[in-house]
Protein backbone atom coordinates (compact mmCIF):
# COMPACT_ATOMS: atom_id res chain seq x y z
CA UNK A 1 0.00 0.00 0.00
CA UNK A 2 1.58 3.29 -1.02
CA UNK A 3 0.32 6.37 0.81
CA UNK A 4 1.19 10.53 0.12
CA UNK A 5 0.01 13.90 0.71
CA UNK A 6 -2.97 14.53 -0.89
CA UNK A 7 -2.61 17.68 -3.15
CA UNK A 8 -5.97 19.86 -2.63
CA UNK A 9 -4.63 22.83 -5.59
CA UNK A 10 -4.72 21.78 -9.32
CA UNK A 11 -1.54 21.26 -11.01
CA UNK A 12 -1.74 24.42 -13.32
CA UNK A 13 -3.42 27.76 -12.22
CA UNK A 14 -6.80 28.16 -14.65
CA UNK A 15 -5.29 31.07 -16.41
CA UNK A 16 -1.90 29.35 -17.57
CA UNK A 17 -4.60 26.58 -19.17
CA UNK A 18 -3.50 26.19 -23.14
CA UNK A 19 -5.85 27.90 -25.46
CA UNK A 20 -9.21 26.12 -25.54
CA UNK A 21 -8.55 24.00 -22.41
CA UNK A 22 -10.84 23.90 -19.16
CA UNK A 23 -9.98 22.34 -16.20
CA UNK A 24 -12.31 19.59 -14.51
CA UNK A 25 -14.03 18.83 -11.76
CA UNK A 26 -11.91 15.96 -11.50
CA UNK A 27 -9.06 18.02 -11.51
CA UNK A 28 -8.04 16.63 -15.38
CA UNK A 29 -7.51 19.16 -18.10
CA UNK A 30 -9.55 19.08 -20.82
CA UNK A 31 -8.58 20.22 -24.12
CA UNK A 32 -10.67 20.68 -27.70
CA UNK A 33 -7.80 20.66 -30.59
CA UNK A 34 -9.63 23.01 -33.16
CA UNK A 35 -10.73 20.87 -36.30
CA UNK A 36 -8.40 19.94 -39.00
CA UNK A 37 -5.15 21.01 -36.92
CA UNK A 38 -3.21 17.86 -35.28
CA UNK A 39 -2.89 16.75 -31.76
CA UNK A 40 0.61 18.57 -30.98
CA UNK A 41 1.04 17.12 -27.50
CA UNK A 42 0.11 13.91 -26.03
CA UNK A 43 -3.09 12.68 -27.46
CA UNK A 44 -6.08 11.42 -25.52
CA UNK A 45 -6.06 7.81 -26.80
CA UNK A 46 -3.35 6.27 -28.70
CA UNK A 47 -3.52 5.59 -32.45
CA UNK A 48 -4.11 1.88 -32.12
CA UNK A 49 -7.06 2.12 -29.84
CA UNK A 50 -8.53 5.13 -32.23
CA UNK A 51 -8.07 2.74 -35.23
CA UNK A 52 -9.58 -0.21 -33.65
CA UNK A 53 -12.28 1.99 -32.27
CA UNK A 54 -12.96 3.36 -35.77
CA UNK A 55 -12.72 -0.31 -37.36
CA UNK A 56 -15.08 -1.10 -34.74
CA UNK A 57 -17.76 1.47 -36.04
CA UNK A 58 -17.03 1.02 -39.92
CA UNK A 59 -17.31 -2.95 -39.11
CA UNK A 60 -21.27 -2.34 -37.26
CA UNK A 61 -22.17 0.20 -39.48
CA UNK A 62 -21.58 -1.98 -42.59
CA UNK A 63 -22.97 -5.10 -41.22
CA UNK A 64 -26.35 -3.40 -39.59
CA UNK A 65 -26.91 -0.61 -41.81
CA UNK A 66 -27.10 1.19 -38.80
CA UNK A 67 -25.43 4.17 -38.10
CA UNK A 68 -22.81 4.32 -35.15
CA UNK A 69 -21.62 7.10 -32.94
CA UNK A 70 -19.83 7.52 -29.34
CA UNK A 71 -19.38 10.20 -27.31
CA UNK A 72 -17.23 11.17 -24.50
CA UNK A 73 -17.68 13.81 -22.10
CA UNK A 74 -18.11 15.12 -18.72
CA UNK A 75 -21.45 16.35 -17.55
CA UNK A 76 -23.86 17.04 -14.67
CA UNK A 77 -26.48 15.13 -15.98
CA UNK A 78 -25.80 12.52 -18.01
CA UNK A 79 -29.21 11.30 -19.53
CA UNK A 80 -29.82 15.05 -19.79
CA UNK A 81 -26.89 15.45 -21.99
CA UNK A 82 -27.28 12.26 -24.19
CA UNK A 83 -30.75 13.58 -24.62
CA UNK A 84 -29.41 16.88 -25.91
CA UNK A 85 -26.53 15.39 -28.17
CA UNK A 86 -28.54 12.63 -29.52
CA UNK A 87 -30.64 14.34 -32.01
CA UNK A 88 -27.25 16.40 -33.76
CA UNK A 89 -25.55 13.00 -34.48
CA UNK A 90 -25.02 11.82 -38.00
CA UNK A 91 -28.07 10.18 -39.02
CA UNK A 92 -29.83 10.72 -36.26
CA UNK A 93 -33.31 8.29 -37.20
CA UNK A 94 -31.07 5.51 -37.82
CA UNK A 95 -28.55 5.82 -35.54
CA UNK A 96 -26.69 4.12 -32.17
CA UNK A 97 -25.40 6.49 -29.82
CA UNK A 98 -23.12 5.19 -27.05
CA UNK A 99 -22.12 7.96 -24.67
CA UNK A 100 -19.86 7.41 -21.90
CA UNK A 101 -19.05 9.75 -19.12
CA UNK A 102 -16.03 8.30 -16.93
CA UNK A 103 -15.97 11.10 -14.52
CA UNK A 104 -20.15 10.26 -13.37
CA UNK A 105 -19.35 6.43 -14.35
CA UNK A 106 -21.95 6.50 -16.57
CA UNK A 107 -23.06 4.59 -20.18
CA UNK A 108 -25.97 6.13 -21.85
CA UNK A 109 -27.08 4.21 -24.80
CA UNK A 110 -29.96 5.83 -27.41
CA UNK A 111 -31.13 5.03 -31.22
CA UNK A 112 -32.86 6.72 -33.56
CA UNK A 113 -37.03 6.15 -34.24
CA UNK A 114 -36.01 4.63 -37.53
CA UNK A 115 -33.91 1.85 -36.03
CA UNK A 116 -35.75 1.37 -32.37
CA UNK A 117 -37.14 -1.83 -33.65
CA UNK A 118 -33.85 -3.24 -33.53
CA UNK A 119 -32.26 -1.43 -31.22
CA UNK A 120 -34.19 -2.54 -28.58
CA UNK A 121 -33.49 -2.10 -24.90
CA UNK A 122 -32.24 -5.52 -24.33
CA UNK A 123 -29.75 -4.83 -27.44
CA UNK A 124 -28.60 -1.72 -25.41
CA UNK A 125 -28.36 -3.60 -22.19
CA UNK A 126 -26.34 -6.39 -23.96
CA UNK A 127 -24.02 -3.26 -25.23
CA UNK A 128 -23.79 -1.41 -21.58
CA UNK A 129 -22.90 -5.27 -19.82
CA UNK A 130 -20.32 -5.00 -23.10
CA UNK A 131 -18.68 -2.18 -21.96
CA UNK A 132 -18.96 -2.30 -18.11
CA UNK A 133 -16.40 -5.22 -17.71
CA UNK A 134 -13.44 -2.82 -19.67
CA UNK A 135 -13.99 0.06 -17.77
CA UNK A 136 -14.08 -1.66 -14.53
CA UNK A 137 -10.48 -2.15 -15.73
CA UNK A 138 -10.30 1.35 -16.76
CA UNK A 139 -9.97 0.53 -20.43
CA UNK A 140 -12.36 3.21 -21.91
CA UNK A 141 -11.96 2.21 -25.65
CA UNK A 142 -11.58 -1.16 -25.00
CA UNK A 143 -15.42 -1.01 -23.33
CA UNK A 144 -16.21 0.75 -26.43
CA UNK A 145 -15.06 -1.55 -29.14
CA UNK A 146 -16.44 -4.12 -26.96
CA UNK A 147 -20.50 -2.23 -26.87
CA UNK A 148 -20.13 -1.73 -30.39
CA UNK A 149 -19.18 -5.07 -31.43
CA UNK A 150 -22.34 -7.08 -29.02
CA UNK A 151 -24.63 -4.31 -30.34
CA UNK A 152 -23.97 -4.64 -34.62
CA UNK A 153 -23.80 -8.57 -33.30
CA UNK A 154 -27.20 -8.46 -31.86
CA UNK A 155 -28.71 -6.22 -34.20
CA UNK A 156 -30.48 -8.41 -37.01
CA UNK A 157 -29.27 -6.62 -40.66
CA UNK A 158 -32.02 -6.15 -43.03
Amino acid sequence: MVSGDVIHAPAIAPENLPYAAALTASGRISRAIPLGRPFDENPPFAKWDLVALDDALTDATRATKVRFNVYIADAVDPASDTDTVFPHTPEAARSVLIAVYPNQRSIQIRSGIDVADRVTDRVAQLGVTAAVASFGQGQLLDGLVSAIRVIGNAIVAP
